[in-house]
């Protein structure tokens, strides 16, 4: 396998560097349970800014994580009921 990628000629290859992109995702987004300073520093980057370059993170989970902050924070604004007042008998 090369090390450098035919995508500019329209042929599908795969180079050493496509699959750290691939690696380094998996490792994160695919619900192994890893943090992302795991990656970081298999990759040897010294920048968490970096390794978040290599990660190619799934659309659907961005949207359903997005949908549930969305969910959550309705939730937060929700008007609650007060508690009844306690009437005492004489």
């Amino acid at each position: 396998m090369g090390t450098t990628s035919s995508r500019s000629s329209g042929t599908s290859t795969c180079a050493r560097h496509d699959l750290r992109h691939s690696g380094l995702t998996w490792f994160v987004d695919a619900d192994a349970g890893v943090r992302v300073r795991v990656p970081r520093e298999i990759a040897g980057h010294g920048s968490l800014t970096t390794t978040q370059r290599y990660l190619h993170p799934d659309v659907h989970k961005i949207t359903a994580a997005g949908a549930a902050l969305s969910a959550h924070l309705t939730a937060l604004r929700a008007p609650r009921s007060l508690p009844s007042p306690i009437v005492v008998a004489r």
